[in-house]
């Protein structure tokens, strides 16, 4: 595999909204908190690990290994570090991808969080640029923003709601 050049390198951006009826305060909380981010963010595969600090310059990581129906196996790798954190308002990471151990893609990711009067308006802006393109790249944006549609759709749930 030869290595990328900056004009290989394919940028996307797109933001996911989604409406929750419950305060920013517990979005948040659902972020922050170990147990509850568990329950909805998972790398798919078995034998998942996670490591779980949330304060600005910490991060999480996440290990996988990924069959396919075929029977072929991906190693997945999910590193993140906070760059911003503002209680019930603002998370601001950014991440990186690896597929057994080749950095895929990486993002900048804003979640706001802003009240309304049924609970939250969460708006998920990710600016994600894909370094190793699969294929001809693309399915790469459809697969991102499915997962994170997958994520949210997760949130959700773990909310109760």
């Amino acid at each position: 595999m030869t290595t990328p050049t900056l004009a290989d390198v394919q940028h996307d951006t797109f933001t996911v909204t989604l409406e929750l009826a419950v305060p920013p305060e517990l979005v948040y909380e659902a972020f922050a908190d170990p147990a509850v981010r568990r329950r909805w963010f998972r790398l798919p595969g078995r034998d998942a690990t996670y490591e779980h600090d949330f304060r600005v310059g910490g991060g999480e990581s996440a290990r996988s290994t990924f069959r396919a129906v075929d029977g072929t196996a991906e190693r997945l790798a999910y590193d993140s570090r906070f760059v911003d954190l503002v209680p019930a308002r603002r998370i601001v990471l950014a991440y990186e991808t690896r597929v057994d151990d080749v950095l895929r893609w990486t993002a900048l990711v804003t979640v706001a969080l802003d009240p309304t009067d049924d609970g939250t308006r969460l708006r998920w802006t990710e600016q994600v640029a894909f370094v190793t393109p699969t294929g001809d790249g693309t399915h790469d944006l459809p697969h991102v923003r499915g997962g994170i549609r997958l994520q949210l759709n997760g949130l959700a749930g773990a909310l109760g709601l």
